[in-house]
């Protein structure tokens, strides 16, 4: 039989033979969803053909990539037959989140895919921001904070000025100056703020949070058009008629406003804006005031259009007189914070803070630095919020434990968290285990009190009213402590108890009764 010449040919020793290309790129050979595999095949063909055989390597021979100037270079990136959407799968699957980084460094498309699963970050560089490089790499950010890169500093300056509110680098110069450490000059004009966020507006439209510093009305009215997602807000450094921008935010539920934060930088946010603020944000859920100036004016404001409002904080207020009134205005507040760092914390005394009353709804009080503030005027004021179940007294130096009557000392007992903690000389803080107090909730660790202490006074009087040894009025109050909804266990109705008390008597009753029958019977 005779055969053609073509399948002659392949059989014949004297032709070399053809080599056989594999071109897995071609879409008809290739199942996306087996990618992987034929990654790993391709690669252990590569292997099988460096070798020239299956056998193992000996140890002999030379390596022939030893002797090559760049093996890196000739080796192919078997990376690139994958899909982007397979390699993010992959990257979102690391746990350490400062992997992201290291891998952003292998290559352009690993650091652009990299750059697609970070959510936050804190800019340091404003040229990186108005250059557009920051949208381009991070294109799914929520959350941002621009405030260091808008303050102008030395690029290897190894001074860092690190508060409660703000964390940033300055120069060395700046100890040498009078006055506040963050100068006007140093601080970005309002023109170049704008400019930036509103590169940072149209690349980044998902963002949910910001920190801003120095932006006017203008740079506020693009983020609230482009960024409509956005529910928190920073602001630093802004005069009342820049917050005319942030009526436009619909969505905006929380917002921390920083008017002057003490021996950094100095602006003034007045009852103006404070009015202008709570015209435009009436669905703030949390407002936070630092360093504010107003009066009750501007609180009566804020009170009256956000009614969802629950949580208020003041931080380094400079607030004039009968300002606290103002707050029965804001008829869902369940937390308020006062927290102040100036020694005469700005006329806060015990008349002042007994306005303070009339919130009956207030869940939780948080005290710090209120010098002025005695343990009878805070005593006057918490017994008269029943739904008080959180308690933080810290840095008031003018409470103190040898002032502890015994009701305060029974609110204690029923709180779900307290941190006591008015000075340093506070025995009561290092001893609340002993006390019981603190127990339904977080409890605060320590050693027993000791004896001869006003916190050893307080447990032993506390004891004794829950036995049941006291006064009937306070028995009282111990008996219904346990029908309250913090109560633990299963919860009845009075009247659920007094039936089956009935019941048991009777069934007592009734078998008292067949005993007798029966021994009568039997005799």
């Amino acid at each position: 039989m005779s055969s053609s010449p073509d399948k002659n040919s392949i059989f014949d020793p004297s032709k070399p033979k053809k080599k056989r290309h594999w071109s897995w790129s071609d879409p008809d050979r290739v199942d996306p969803h087996e990618a992987l595999k034929h990654v790993m095949l391709k690669m252990r063909l590569h292997s099988l053909s460096n070798s020239g055989s299956t056998t193992p390597h000996s140890e002999s021979e030379p390596d022939s990539d030893s002797f090559s100037p760049n093996p890196v270079s000739t080796a192919p990136d078997f990376t690139a037959m994958l899909s982007d959407e397979l390699l993010l799968n992959v990257f979102n699957r690391i746990p350490d989140a400062k992997q992201l980084f290291s891998n952003s460094l292998v290559c352009k498309r690993w650091c652009v895919l990299c750059g697609k699963l970070i959510p936050s970050i804190k800019l340091l560089d404003w040229e990186f921001l108005e250059s557009g490089r920051l949208s381009y790499r991070f294109p799914n950010l929520v959350d941002i904070n621009i405030v260091p890169a808008s303050i102008m500093f030395e690029r290897n300056s190894g001074i860092l000025l690190s508060t409660k509110s703000l964390e940033v680098y300055l120069n060395s110069g700046v100890l040498e100056t009078e006055g506040s450490f963050v100068r006007k000059e140093d601080i970005l004009d309002s023109e170049a703020i704008d400019k930036g966020v509103r590169i940072l507006a149209e690349g980044c439209r998902n963002l949910r949070r910001i920190a801003l510093m120095n932006v006017s009305e203008e740079g506020l009215n693009c983020l609230a058009e482009e960024c409509e997602l956005l529910q928190e807000m920073e602001l630093h450094y802004c005069g009342d008629f820049a917050l005319r921008g942030i009526t436009k935010c619909q969505n905006l539920q929380i917002l921390k406003l920083i008017g002057r934060l003490s021996g950094v930088y100095d602006s003034v946010v007045s009852d103006i804006g404070m009015t202008i603020l709570a015209q435009g944000c009436r669905r703030l859920l949390k407002l936070e005031l630092v360093g504010c100036e107003g009066s009750y004016d501007g609180i009566k404001a804020i009170g009256m259009c956000c009614q969802m409002l629950e949580e208020l904080t003041f931080c380094s207020h400079r607030m004039e007189g009968g300002w606290l009134s103002a707050l029965s205005y804001c008829g869902n507040l369940k937390i308020l914070r006062l927290e102040s760092f100036i020694e005469d914390c700005w006329g806060m005394d015990n008349n002042v803070f007994a306005a303070a009353t009339v919130f009956r709804a207030i869940r939780s009080l948080s005290l710090e630095g209120c010098s002025l503030l005695t343990t009878e005027g805070l005593e006057s004021v918490v017994l008269s919020w029943k739904e008080l179940d959180r308690l933080k007294v810290i840095s008031c130096n003018n409470v103190r434990d040898s002032e502890i009557t015994p009701e305060l000392a029974t609110l204690f007992s029923l709180l779900k968290e307290l941190k006591w903690r008015p000075d340093s000389r506070s025995l009561l803080a290092a001893s609340l285990a002993g006390t019981g107090i603190g127990q339904k909730g977080m409890a605060t660790g320590g050693a027993a009190p000791q004896r001869g202490t006003a916190a050893a006074a307080a447990a032993n009087l506390r004891r004794r009213r829950t036995a049941g040894g006291g006064a009937a009025g306070g028995a009282s109050g111990t008996m219904l402590q346990f029908y309250t909804d913090d109560a633990p266990g299963l919860k009845i109705s009075p009247n659920v108890v007094l039936v089956m008390s009935i019941g048991f008597i009777a069934f007592v009753a009734i078998l008292h009764v067949m005993g007798k029958l029966y021994f009568v019977r039997k005799e």
